[in-house]
C-alpha cells in the first residue's frame, strides 16, 4: 500500500525523533529518579552507624520534596526561557554533585540538609522533561512516549535495587562504609549525563540538526494544530494557571497517587527485609528487582492500549485501584515472601501504570502557553504527596513491621480514582488506520 508524501515525512520524522530524542530523554531520568530514592537501600546501612529510626528514614525521604515542590514551577518556566539543553544539564550535574557528597554526612541534621538541597537541584526535571516531550511528540503518540519516560522509574529502581544491595555487601574502599558508597557510585553518572545533554540535546524541532529541513517543518506544524489556541502572557499572567478548576483537579488527584507511589518506593527493601529478616542486602536487592520488571511490562502494555483506544481516566481509575489492592495483599501476606511479592508486583503494575495515561490526560486538558507552568502546577502539588506518603508510613510503622503504615497510602490511591471518576474530559478522535511507522515503541 502506497502512502502519501505527506506520510511518508511524517513516518520518517517520528521514528527519528523516538531513536534520538527519547533515549537521551530516558537515560537523564533514569539517574534521576534513582539518585532521588537510592536512601532506601542506603538506609540499610545507615540505620546503624547514624542511628536512624524507621521515624527518621521516612522523613528524611519526605523532606527532599518540600525543596522540589517550592522551586519546581519556577524550575520549569526558566527552562523555558534559557532552553531545555542548558537547564537540563543543569539539573542533572548539580544534583549528581549533591548525590554524592551525601555519602559523606556525618549525622541526621546533615542527612536532613543533604535531602533539601537535593530536592532544590532536582526541582522541575520530571514536569520540565514532560514540556520537553509536548515539543517533539503529537497527542496520539505522546501517551506511548511519557512511558518511555516513565518507564525510566522501574529501570532505575532495577538498577538501584540490584548495584544497591550489591555496593552495601562489597564495596567499603578507603574505609568508607558501603552505604556511602551507593551515594557516591550512585551520584557520579549523573554528571556524565548532563555534559552529554549539554553536547548532544536540541532545544526544540527547529534546532534539531538529525531532522530534514521538511521534517523539521512538518514536525513543527503537526505540534501546532493540535494544541488549543492561546495567546502569549506576561509572567503573571502564565502563574494565573495554577488557579485553574482543572488544573487544580488534576493536581490533587495526583497527590494521593504520589502519597502511594512514594510510600512504595522509598519503603521496598524494608518491606523485602521484614518477609525474611535473615535476608542479606544482595538478597534484598535481587528480591526487590522483581516487583518493578513485572510494573515495567505492565506499564506498556497499558501505555499501548490507552493510545490504541484514545482513553486516558479509566486506565488511570484502574491502575490506582490494582495498586490498592496491590497494597492491601502486601499487609496480609506479609510474612509469605512468595504471596507478598506477588501482591508487590500487583502495586509496581498500578503506580507504575498510571504514569503515561494519567500525564497525556493532563498534557491534553492545557494550552501550549500554559503547558509549561500548567505540567509543573500539577505535578509540584503531587510531589507533596512524595512527602506525605514516606512520612506518614514513617511515623506509623514500627521497626519490626513496616506494613502497618501501608493503610494510609491504600486509602489514598482509592481517593485518587475516587476523584478521577469525576473528571470530565473529551476522549481523544483516533484515526482509523495509523501506519505503523508512526507508532512510538
Amino acid at each position: 500500500m502506497s502512502t502519501t508524501p505527506a506520510a511518508d515525512v511524517g513516518s520518517r520524522t517520528v521514528r527519528k525523533v523516538s531513536t534520538r530524542v527519547l533515549p537521551l530523554v530516558a537515560l537523564l531520568y533514569v539517574f534521576n529518579y534513582m539518585d532521588r530514592s537510592n536512601i532506601s537501600y542506603a538506609q540499610l546501612g545507615m540505620q546503624h552507624e547514624l542511628a536512624i529510626t524507621t521515624a527518621v528514614f521516612g522523613t528524611a525521604s519526605a523532606i527532599f520534596f518540600l525543596a522540589y515542590v517550592v522551586f519546581e514551577v519556577p524550575s520549569n518556566m526558566i527552562m523555558k526561557r534559557v532552553g531545555a539543553r542548558i537547564w537540563l544539564a543543569r539539573i542533572a550535574i548539580s544534583w549528581g554533585i549533591v548525590t554524592a557528597v551525601t555519602g559523606f554526612v556525618q549525622n541526621i541534621p546533615q542527612l536532613y540538609i543533604a535531602r533539601i538541597v537535593l530536592g532544590v537541584a532536582e526541582a522541575g526535571l520530571y514536569p520540565g522533561l514532560l514540556l520537553y516531550l509536548t515539543l517533539w511528540f503529537r497527542p496520539k503518540e505522546r501517551g506511548r512516549a511519557i512511558a518511555t519516560l516513565a518507564l525510566a522509574q522501574p529501570v532505575a529502581m532495577i538498577l538501584g535495587s540490584l548495584t544497591g544491595g550489591l555496593i552495601l555487601d562489597h564495596v567499603h574502599w578507603f574505609g568508607l562504609s558501603g552505604w556511602r558508597w551507593v551515594f557516591i557510585l550512585q551520584g557520579v553518572p549523573a554528571l556524565a549525563v548532563g555534559l552529554v545533554v549539554l553536547a548532544w540535546l536540541p532545544n526544540k524541532p527547529a534546532q534539531a540538526r538529525f531532522l530534514a529541513a521538511d521534517e523539521r517543518a512538518w514536525l513543527e506544524s503537526e505540534i501546532d494544530k493540535d494544541y488549543r489556541p492561546g495567546q502569549r502572557e506576561t509572567f503573571l499572567g502564565q502563574l494565573r494557571v495554577a488557579k485553574d478548576r482543572k488544573v487544580l483537579y488534576l493536581a490533587f488527584s495526583n497527590f494521593f497517587a504520589a502519597c502511594g507511589l512514594y510510600g512504595f518506593t522509598f519503603f521496598l527493601p524494608l518491606i523485602v527485609k521484614q518477609m525474611d529478616p535473615s535476608y542479606s542486602a544482595t538478597n534484598i536487592g535481587f528480591l526487590g528487582v522483581i516487583p518493578w520488571v513485572v510494573g515495567a511490562v505492565g506499564m506498556i502494555l497499558v501505555a499501548r492500549n490507552s493510545d490504541r483506544t484514545g482513553e486516558r481516566r479509566g486506565h488511570v481509575v484502574a491502575m490506582m485501584l490494582l495498586a490498592a489492592v496491590g497494597l492491601f495483599g502486601t499487609i496480609q501476606f506479609r510474612h509469605t515472601p512468595v504471596a507478598a511479592l506477588i501482591c508487590l508486583s500487583l502495586v509496581a503494575i498500578g503506580v507504575l501504570g498510571y504514569l503515561a495515561p494519567y500525564w497525556a490526560l493532563a498534557a491534553r486538558v492545557l494550552s501550549k502557553e500554559h503547558t509549561a507552568v500548567g505540567l509543573a502546577t500539577i505535578n509540584s502539588i503531587a510531589a507533596l504527596g512524595g512527602f506525605f506518603g514516606p512520612y506518614v508510613i514513617g511515623k506509623n510503622a514500627t521497626a519490626d513491621d513496616v506494613s502497618v503504615g501501608l493503610y494510609f497510602p491504600i486509602g489514598c490511591l482509592v481517593l485518587c480514582a475516587v476523584l478521577l471518576v469525576f473528571l470530565k474530559v473529551d476522549r481523544e478522535r483516533r484515526p482509523s488506520a495509523l501506519p505503523k511507522e508512526q507508532e512510538v515503541v
